[in-house]
């Protein structure tokens, strides 16, 4: 299996910064994970933080189902190379926002893809309408798999937060968890400025102890309890692997990581 972080490039590959952050070279093209299941690296977005805002490197994944279909779950900025590699898989049938955060591209790829369902994670709507982002949702992801992937990706929603809930997938025949924003783990490496590495680490989101930021930790407060059924009932799926949309993704060693990053949640 092949990581692509920064340590694996070549010593003559040119490395490309934006916005102070080392890129997961090369962007917008399909790596494979495993059989029927990719990671596509994007650009950097910036997340509005205490009067400023914070660089996030980007990442979606892209599986294939058994009628065809794509499954695309958190969508990069689109690129015209991206987009044709991904048709060439099959019809896109379904664009997944994991959490209220993760929306910002569904518009313009539903605006690709008309057909596709655009699946709403919970809150998002709301989040979308406030901050007058064009984009329409069909359907709302539940507890439980959807009929249309229900044989391919497994799902659950993980609650306890006072402000966000993620809904979590398994892709069941790679054992491959895919996460959002409940782990983060920022390479030290990739970030440009002492500043930020010192912030990064003090919010225990870098590698290699990356976890969720202690602000949405902090959300869970009095409510542990909730979050920890949640946790359990992801830990049984047992994965290997576990995608992140930020930092370092592991590609081995799946529930030890889940145990380590997940530690805040012992009572």
């Amino acid at each position: 299996m092949e990581c692509y972080g920064f340590f694996n490039l070549k010593p003559e590959t040119p490395v490309t910064t934006e916005h102070g952050m080392v890129l997961y070279e090369p962007l917008h093209t399909l790596k494979p994970v495993a059989e029927g299941l990719w990671i596509v690296d994007g650009p950097v977005v910036r997340m509005a933080y205490v009067g400023g805002s914070i660089p996030f490197p980007t990442r979606m994944t892209v599986a294939t189902l058994p009628d065809g279909g794509v499954w695309v779950h958190s969508p990069v900025e689109p690129d015209e190379g991206l987009l044709q590699a991904i048709d060439a898989l099959g019809p896109v049938r379904h664009l997944v926002s994991p959490n209220f955060i993760h929306y910002a591209w569904i518009g313009p790829w539903k605006e690709r893809y008309p057909e596709a369902v655009a699946w709403a994670s919970p809150g998002v709507r709301e989040r979308a309408a406030s901050q007058k982002v064009a984009v329409r949702f069909d359907r709302d992801l539940g507890d439980a798999p959807e009929p249309e992937w229900a044989g391919t990706l497994d799902q659950l929603i993980f609650r306890g937060s006072r402000v966000l809930e993620e809904v979590v997938f398994l892709h069941r025949s790679s054992r491959t968890l895919i996460l959002a924003d409940l782990i983060e783990n920022f390479e030290p490496d990739h970030i440009e400025s002492p500043l930020w590495r010192v912030a990064m680490r003090v919010g225990g989101v870098t590698d290699p102890d990356g976890k969720a930021p202690i602000d949405l930790r902090m959300t869970f407060l009095g409510r542990k309890d909730i979050a920890r059924a949640c946790y359990q009932r992801m830990r049984a799926w047992d994965p290997e692997r576990i995608i992140l949309a930020h930092g370092r993704w592991y590609d081995r060693d799946g529930g030890a990581e889940l145990d380590r990053a997940f530690r805040w949640l012992d009572p």
